[in-house]
């Protein structure tokens, strides 16, 4: 009895404390990268663009053209990019399907082998398999899952793809145009803005890494300022050439 009081609070700080990271990001890895992705895009338009000794509306419409270019250019890119594993996918579940009613013992002898595999006694494993294979449409996300490593039940959604990253570059690439649209006439407030959104959003994908929020920041801030900075270089040297 003494055993057990002793060992309980060990299980519940054990359960308490053994959580991990999400390492797939969820929804806020590939949100906060398609915002940074038109962040950086477009500020490294708009200061390529600037360099040249253009009006502000000139850089103002280039900035509108290069939000807009740039994340249909991402929605279609994201649509089909997710529509085509899907299709695949989708294939190979249907050769599966046909194994498994073509050959059923086949498939769950094979099913027995990879819990053999995994450290399995023979007898347990072929009892599992056997068990497992009763029903078809469970043995088939055991299969797919086992062999293929998907989740036929969790399937992306193209649509949701395509419409999730227009709307994250979209708003990241809006974010140097915001002080042009409120009155700026300079390209120095714009640069400001967008320096400061590659801040936070460097901040925010600390959350699913191991990185500390300030670096993250700053690692990106520098990446994006350095993509402004060439571009910036090479419209000057372009516009003085054209000029």
């Amino acid at each position: 009895m003494s055993i057990i009081d002793t060992e309980a609070p060990l299980h519940q700080a054990h359960r308490d404390n053994h959580t991990h990271r999400d390492v797939n990001g969820g929804w806020l890895r590939p949100a906060v990268f398609g915002a940074m992705d038109g962040l950086v895009s477009n500020l490294a338009l708009m200061t390529g663009v600037a360099g040249g000794a253009v009006a502000p509306a000139t850089i103002v419409i280039t900035g509108l053209a290069g939000l807009a270019a740039g994340a249909f250019s991402m929605a279609a890119g994201e649509y089909t990019s997710v529509a085509s594993q899907r299709e695949l996918v989708l294939a190979e579940l249907d050769v599966e399907r046909r194994q498994l009613h073509k050959h059923p013992i086949d498939e769950m002898e094979e099913l027995a082998e990879l819990y053999v595999s995994r450290g399995v006694e023979p007898a347990l494993a072929r009892e599992v398999a056997m068990q497992l294979s009763r029903d078809p449409e469970q043995a088939l996300e055991i299969h797919a899952r086992e062999e293929l490593g998907i989740d036929p039940g969790d399937l992306p959604s193209p649509m949701v793809a395509a419409v999730s990253s227009f709307g994250s570059f979209a708003l990241g690439a809006l974010l140097p145009l915001l002080p042009y649209l409120l009155g700026a006439t300079s390209l120095w407030p714009a640069v400001l803005v967008a320096l400061l959104g590659l801040f936070a959003c460097g901040a925010v994908v600390a959350r699913v890494t191991a990185r500390t929020w300030w670096y993250s920041g700053l690692r990106q801030l520098v990446l994006g300022g350095a993509a402004a900075g060439v571009t910036y270089v090479l419209g000057s040297l372009i516009g003085g050439a054209v000029g």
